[in-house]
């Protein structure tokens, strides 16, 4: 059973070459690891190589003032932002899925340069911004090599909130690279983990929006990840951290009850395990789409919440709805919301969240013996973390289970946290494949509640 598609290439860049061609399972966006207030660090378990994680947010309004604008303006709100202001020109777009080309006015925030304590393998970018009707962003990455040259910018995403005929359709975009990196759908990677490697970034965020219009699109949290992770086929044991049973009271939703529905959004239910899993958490925090919002959906479809994730998550380039940043985006979008797509260092962390009330969605791939209760094998598969049994085996909200009475699950602690932090594993018929090495994303308010706050600052998401 392949619950998320399996053509995107595995991008840690340890993996790289031994991974070429393999059905496999994004890591995308990393940064919880090693990244507390003091900054990045490197950490290393007895007989491994270093493993370092670097997450940096712009959210605050110095930290939009930090940033080269030209047309954009820092805003200090509630919710400080860089804001489409004056237009810095305009430029064509031809949209490769529509083929269309259109004219917008476009203004730009550049950060300044980032020199990374630790030479990086790969780079992710996630956002949460507003697009209002008629308006999308670009964004961009370059960094810059351990021998001294710099990446062309390359695009990260071109997102819009909509999916109407006034903007461009949400795309990765495939073919960049230099002859020592290259993107594959939103991860940035070096070709070569012998080779040169990043030592540094800068983010380029284009606004855009139709000529005239007074749209003012924003955005108010930039997520970059820098990271270099050893290859490993298994981890250390953890210890239980709790001394009781912690379980978030998420709702259940089966992505298998969506089978054949909508097929355009990559084929239906079967594959939609990352907007399942994100429409779970998202009305977990009391949010969600409106009845307005959904009135395109079949009124005889069981939680429409989730067509609608499927839907406005979709990657019209890689054509399934587990772009790890478009998910990220799409959660952010409701009120109250913010979002990152993060890697953490041990399960140990996620009980400190879900202790706090905070789910955590996490990327995994196995084959089925090595499950007990899954009931099938993935070449890479998202299911929500809600809790811990008093033993600390895990609870989980599995999308992909028979119907919403079967998400629930207890998996067996050391089962399941070597599937999710390893970085390479042997499939079904033996061969070597690539797995997340941690990756997860963590929704959460953008109030968070004071023990909340504290765990977020202590894993480096705040």
């Amino acid at each position: 059973m392949n619950t998320t598609p399996a053509r995107r290439r595995t991008v840690l860049a340890a993996a790289a070459v031994a991974a070429a061609g393999a059905a496999s399972v994004t890591p995308a966006i990393a940064g919880g690891t090693g990244r507390r207030p003091d900054g990045p660090v490197a950490r290393q378990h007895a007989g491994e190589a270093p493993e370092f994680v670097s997450l940096h947010s712009w959210t605050s309004y110095d930290d939009w003032r930090s940033g080269d604008a030209e047309g954009t303006r820092a805003d200090h709100g509630p919710r400080p932002a860089v804001v489409f202001d004056t237009p810095r020109g305009t430029t064509d777009y031809r949209d490769p899925h529509t083929k269309k080309t259109a004219t917008w006015e476009y203004a730009t925030w550049t950060s300044p340069r980032r020199r990374l304590d630790h030479p990086a393998t790969e780079i992710i970018l996630s956002w949460n911004a507003d697009t209002p009707a008629g308006t999308w962003l670009r964004a961009e990455v370059r960094a810059a090599y351990t021998d001294g040259g710099e990446t062309p910018w390359y695009t990260m995403g071109v997102w819009t909130a909509g999916d109407g005929k006034d903007v461009p359709r949400r795309t990765s975009v495939d073919g960049q690279k230099d002859g020592k990196s290259s993107v594959s759908t939103d991860t940035l990677a070096v070709d070569d983990a012998d080779g040169p490697r990043f030592a540094g970034y800068r983010v380029r965020l284009t606004l855009l929006r139709a000529p005239d219009s007074d749209a003012r699109p924003k955005v108010w949290r930039l997520n970059a990840m820098a990271s270099d992770v050893p290859e490993r086929f298994g981890v250390p044991a953890s210890k239980p951290g709790l001394d009781r049973a912690v379980e978030c009271r998420a709702p259940s939703f089966s992505q298998d009850i969506h089978k054949g529905q909508y097929p355009q959004y990559d084929g239906g239910g079967e594959a939609w395990c990352s907007p399942t899993s994100s429409a779970m958490i998202i009305k977990y925090w009391g949010r969600g789409p409106t009845p307005k919002d959904m009135a395109w959906i079949n009124p005889d479809y069981k939680d429409p919440e989730v067509c609608q994730a499927a839907r406005f998550t979709y990657d019209y380039q890689y054509e399934g709805c587990g772009n790890w940043p478009f998910n990220a985006a799409y959660a952010a979008t409701y009120r109250g919301l913010e979002s990152v797509v993060t890697r953490l260092r041990s399960v140990n962390d996620v009980e400190r969240l879900t202790a706090a009330g905070i789910p955590v969605i996490t990327s995994v791939s196995f084959i089925e013996s090595e499950l007990d209760g899954a009931g099938y094998g993935t070449a890479g598969h998202l299911m929500a973390i809600v809790g811990f049994t008093e033993d600390g085996d895990v609870i989980a909200h599995d999308p992909a289970s028979k119907d919403d009475d079967a998400v629930r699950h207890v998996y067996k602690r050391r089962q399941w946290e070597n599937i999710w932090l390893r970085t390479k594993r042997k499939d079904d018929k033996g061969k070597v494949q690539s797995a997340s090495g941690g990756v997860c994303y963590v929704y959460f308010p953008v109030n968070p509640a004071p023990t909340q706050h504290r765990v977020l600052k202590r894993l480096g998401i705040l």
